[in-house]
């Protein structure tokens, strides 16, 4: 009897309650359970108390004020709800429970159940892939909107769209936006809206309940949106609300104001862009003609005539020979001074051979200072002779002097041969002084100027 006492592992009540609970957090760490409110209570602590029920069971509940504050329902006795939470045991009394951290209602939780698993099939198909974005033209010239006529969210987007851009051309295809015929005429909208080939398309309704807003958590409605070649945006109910279609869209906006500011620009805005690049390009062009102006000056400033080279270089030829003259003149007076100092030297010692060797010298250095010039000065007449035959012979003056013409087509070409002209060919021939303008009335090609004709001046 006493090994038997021994064997015995005796715990308490609290060990045991504390061991359930551990084990059954263990097993069960997150379930979703549906059923019925009853016994709802709500103390001033905040937190909610209640028992979830169906026609054959119950179970305690307790969710915290940390918890219960992200509910948007007001739960209340006898409602269907789905709830989330942790599987325990309140060790306390006993008490089997769950901890509830989500609870909404029944129907909008199967929804959401709906909504969860069709958003994790289509992003495993790439539909809301970045890569497959298309962006929105930045300055639009047609738009189609696809909403209720009757819905404010058409109000709101077409006040914004006449304040900010009114020169855009908005279409409207109606359709409703809940309900079950909602689908299809969401579908045929689109496909209407896409055979009239706008710069974008905005779908769009107000707020609602995910029940409300569930046309547009429906695959068929997703897949046609991404089928579109045209960029969409989705504004679908308030900031807050969700769906389907915002993630397939190109866009999504919160509200449908937000969507029309996004889509078009402020006209202001444009406007004033418009006036500064007006100003740009005036002070651009102003200062290209400027540039273009004074380019052109320079370039007809270095245009000389053959007259002009002529005469610049007789000017040349007068400034060399006034500075030979002049240089000549320097060594005169500076040998008639080197002279007069010697023969003053001379005078002083009154040898008259060497006076006469002095006097023969400096006729000699006369004489070969003045062989030197006029050898400098035949020189530069030399090259400036040069200069002017070479002038001359590029100048068609000289030859037009002869009386020779330069006969040129109407097009101011320069006639060679008489093979370029025609019968009835206006020409114009330029003299030495004088043009005039002629017809052609005969050609003879074989003619050519006889050897005793070759100047006809002669």
């Amino acid at each position: 009897m006493k090994e038997e006492s021994q064997q015995r592992s005796v715990v308490t009540v609290s060990q045991l309650n504390r061991e359930a609970r551990v084990t059954i957090e263990q097993r069960f760490s997150q379930v979703w359970v549906t059923g019925e409110l009853s016994n709802f209570a709500r103390p001033r602590s905040g937190h909610w108390y209640f028992t979830l029920k169906d026609n054959n069971a119950q179970v305690r509940c307790a969710m915290f004020a940390n918890r219960n504050q992200r509910v948007s329902m007001q739960p209340s006795d006898g409602q269907q709800v789905l709830i989330r939470g942790r599987v325990s045991l309140y060790e306390n009394r006993g008490d089997f429970q769950i901890i509830v951290e989500q609870m909404e209602p029944a129907g909008a939780g199967a929804l959401r159940q709906a909504f969860d698993a069709l958003k994790l099939k289509l992003a495993s198909e790439g539909l809301f892939a970045t890569e497959h974005k298309q962006a929105l033209p930045q300055q639009p010239e047609t738009a189609v909107i696809v909403s209720s006529a009757s819905g404010a969210a058409v109000h709101d987007v077409l006040a914004v769209w006449r304040r900010r851009y009114p020169r855009l051309q908005v279409t409207l295809i109606p359709t409703a936006v809940q309900g079950a015929e909602a689908e299809p005429q969401i579908l045929a909208a689109l496909a209407k809206a896409e055979n009239l080939q706008p710069d974008v398309i905005l779908l769009t309704r107000g707020g609602g309940s995910l029940e409300d807003l569930w046309c547009f958590n429906l695959e068929s409605v997703a897949r046609a949106i991404y089928a579109l070649t045209t960029p969409v945006v989705s504004a679908i109910g308030h900031e807050i609300d969700v769906t389907i279609a915002d993630f397939v869209a190109d866009l999504r906006a919160p509200t449908p104001s937000a969507a029309a500011e996004l889509m078009v620009p402020d006209a202001n805005d444009l406007s004033d862009n418009v006036d500064a690049l007006y100003r740009h390009l005036r002070n651009l062009t102003r200062n290209q003609l400027r540039h273009q102006s004074l380019l052109l000056h320079n370039t007809a400033l270095q245009l000389v005539s053959p007259q002009t080279h002529i005469q610049q270089n007789w000017q040349r030829l007068d400034d060399l020979r006034r500075r030979a003259t002049a240089a000549a003149e320097g060594t005169v007076r500076t040998l008639e001074s080197q002279l007069g100092k010697t023969e003053g030297r001379l005078h002083l010692q009154g040898p008259t051979p060497r006076l006469q060797l002095a006097r023969q010298q400096l006729a000699a250095a006369q004489q070969l200072l003045q062989n030197r010039c006029q050898q400098r000065l035949n020189q530069y007449q030399t090259s400036l002779a040069n200069l002017v035959r070479m002038l001359e012979g590029v100048s068609p003056l000289p030859t037009l002097a002869r009386g020779y013409a330069i006969v040129r087509s109407t097009e101011g070409r320069v006639i060679e041969s008489a093979d370029a002209l025609n019968a009835g060919d206006r020409v114009t021939a330029q003299f030495a002084k004088g043009t005039v303008t002629a017809v052609v009335e005969n050609i003879d090609p074989m003619a050519s100027l006889q050897s005793g004709n070759l100047y006809p001046n002669e």
